[in-house]
């Protein structure tokens, strides 16, 4: 399939698009490196024609499929719609796996093909909201074979998979590549696959650079642009000691014994003792579906099983007479399932404000000093021409940028990072990544960090707790690392 832009030009997403000159010749499969700029859900937008544009853009008549973070949010907004649980006797828990990639062939054979080889056969029957964020990746994906495409736009394909699953999924493109056309969208310069024969460069949206792969292994981008997420982070760590206060609460901050949680059909995992101590930082690990946000729910009282587990947080028993508010307010959280769920379409500006408030959307009357401090924020973050911008119409980086800030506003005692980089493009990932290591490093808040990357660990994080499979008890089970005192 060839593909030609010529003077190209998107309108009405907050960040253009803009490519004067780029060919795409049959059978070529390419990768799009971004700097800055959520450029792959627009460049899947204007290819599938869902996207205004200025400019010409030539394209076969074949069937071009985007698989994104955005495309995820739109099925949860729908499944979200259908929820039935009002009506049952039990939690409804959207529709099966299956049923979702048979509603996309009607074709029981390409059905369960696929189901196999995206390691999805475990998950068959298991409803799309209680899926992690890899096994959902993966789901998409299946998805949009089960339309078998003429040409796919994969956007950051590899966000939110643990380490095997990125290999056996990077293997499994390198071989489709050789019988579909793929356009594969990255943040992340460890993630450009072997098997593209040429990279577009990207920043803010603008086609700066094409090249063959080759030229690319040697390309300068990566080293250029740390400078400037240095100077970012130094500001917003100078903008977080003008603030800073310290937490009232002594040891232990947080203490589970022998957590657990099930639902009807399994155990997620069992016998789980784990002690936060004043002072201290985490990394939680573990592959996906082994209940890493499960257990951070638990922490931070989303997590209905909560209440069923014997949990002491902040001096108090949970079930002892609090409110979850009481916990939250000393708690600031970003992951994939809030970002899913933050779906009122507030200013820019009051989102962070709402980080004071706990809340999703802004419904009190903020004040001066919040309002300078969120504005503040959106200096820092480059942006403040976005103030007054609807959430919902920023792109998904910039949504991410946002609510990461709306979690350390208000500098909690505890902040939970759950895959906290998903969307960002390489300089947002930089920047944060260089902010947390900062945060860490002088206790300003005691980080519960999840990242399937090794590259994205923390020097200053030294205690870890691992869930692992018990092949006996046929769950996970928590192994505790502590470091020495």
């Amino acid at each position: 399939m060839e593909i030609q832009f010529n003077q190209l030009k998107t309108a009405g997403s907050s960040t253009p698009l803009t490519i004067d000159n780029w060919q795409i010749a049959p059978h070529q499969s390419w990768a799009v490196f971004s700097t800055e700029g959520d450029v792959g859900s627009l460049i899947g937008a204007v290819l599938c024609d869902t996207l205004p544009f200025e400019g010409t853009l030539n394209k076969g008549d074949g069937r071009i499929v985007l698989v994104s973070l955005r495309e995820q949010q739109k099925l949860l907004e729908q499944e979200l719609a259908n929820d039935d649980t009002d009506f049952l006797d039990r939690i409804d828990t959207g529709t099966t796996v299956h049923d979702l990639i048979f509603d996309m062939c009607s074709d029981d054979t390409l059905c369960d093909t696929l189901i196999a080889e995206l390691d999805l056969d475990h998950l068959k029957n298991s409803g799309f909201r209680v899926l992690s964020t890899g096994e959902t990746r993966r789901l998409m994906l299946a998805r949009a074979l089960a339309t078998q495409p003429d040409y796919l736009v994969l956007d950051n394909p590899y966000e939110g998979m643990d380490v095997a699953h990125r290999q056996s999924l990077s293997a499994y493109l390198g071989k489709l590549a050789e019988t579909v056309q793929m356009l594969v969208v990255l943040s992340r310069e460890a993630d450009m696959p072997d098997w593209v024969d040429n990279v577009a460069l990207f920043s803010q949206g603008e086609l700066v650079e094409v090249m063959n792969k080759a030229r690319w292994d040697a390309h300068p981008v990566i080293a250029q642009i740390a400078a400037q997420s240095e100077q970012q982070s130094d500001e917003m760590m100078a903008l977080l000691r003008r603030y800073q206060h310290s937490t009232p609460f002594e040891n232990p901050i947080f203490a589970l014994t022998d957590g657990r949680v099930e639902y009807t059909e399994k155990t997620i995992f069992t016998g789980v003792n784990w002690r936060i101590n004043k002072g201290e930082h985490w990394q939680i690990k573990g592959p996906n579906g082994a209940g890493k946000s499960t257990l951070l729910g638990m922490i931070f009282g989303d997590h209905p099983q909560c209440y069923s587990n014997n949990i002491h947080i902040f001096g108090k028993q949970r079930g002892s007479g609090e409110t979850v508010w009481e916990i939250k307010k000393h708690i600031g959280m970003v992951s994939s399932a809030l970002h899913l769920q933050y779906r009122v379409n507030c200013k820019a500006l009051d989102v962070i404000i709402s980080g004071f408030h706990d809340s999703i959307g802004l419904y009190t009357q903020p004040s001066i000093q919040e309002r300078k401090i969120a504005n503040e924020w959106l200096d820092i973050l480059h942006m403040r021409q976005y103030a007054n911008t609807p959430f919902r119409r920023l792109d998904y980086g910039q949504q991410r940028l946002l609510l990461i800030a709306r979690a350390i506003v208000k500098q909690p005692t505890l902040l939970i990072l759950d895959e906290p980089y998903q969307g960002l493009d390489f300089l947002g990932r930089r920047l944060m990544k260089r902010t947390l290591e900062m945060i860490a490093r002088e206790n300003l808040s005691q980080l519960l960090y999840v990242s399937h990357y090794q590259d994205d660990e923390l020097e200053s994080i030294k205690n870890t707790l691992t869930l692992v499979f018990d092949d006996r008890q046929g769950c996970y089970v928590a192994e505790v690392t502590r470091a020495a005192v």
